[in-house]
């Protein structure tokens, strides 16, 4: 069998859409699936019609599982006024609203301590995400 299945799981994560979004797209009709067991499969093919336009072969590594990277970091910010925490926390937050989800979905948690001037940033996302986050964040700091 050549075509590539895929789980509803992995078809959100791809499309940046929640699971039950594409369970009910499969359900209505909108995007053809089959149905193994008690799981949806779609066909690359399939998912590729559902969108208008190819989608790119999933990465996989020789037990042809996709391939999946994530990031965990967590920044320290000391000597940071209220005023950069804001616009820290601004930047980061419209960056992981408008992301390109390409990589996956991107997380974002701020805290600031006002009595010690220190911020704390959890990040988790893809690779090239999370490295521009770096990059947005050394730019408003440096200013």
């Amino acid at each position: 069998m050549n075509d590539r299945l895929y789980s509803v799981e992995q078809v959100a994560e791809r499309l940046g859409l929640h699971v039950r979004t594409i369970r009910n797209y499969v359900r209505d009709g909108r995007l053809t699936a089959v149905r193994i067991g008690k799981q949806y499969r779609i066909a690359h093919e399939d998912l590729e019609v559902f969108t208008g336009r190819p989608m790119p072969a999933a990465l996989s590594d020789t037990t042809g599982r996709q391939r999946h990277t994530e990031v965990s970091s967590i920044v320290e910010i000391e000597a940071v006024s209220a005023e950069t925490a804001h616009r820290l926390t601004t930047l980061l937050m419209s960056s992981a609203a408008n992301h390109r989800r390409g990589g996956g979905p991107l997380r974002i948690e701020t805290a600031y301590d006002k009595e010690r001037a220190r911020m704390k940033i959890i990040v988790l996302g893809g690779l090239g995400d999370t490295a521009r986050l770096f990059d947005y964040m050394e730019g408003v700091l440096a200013s």
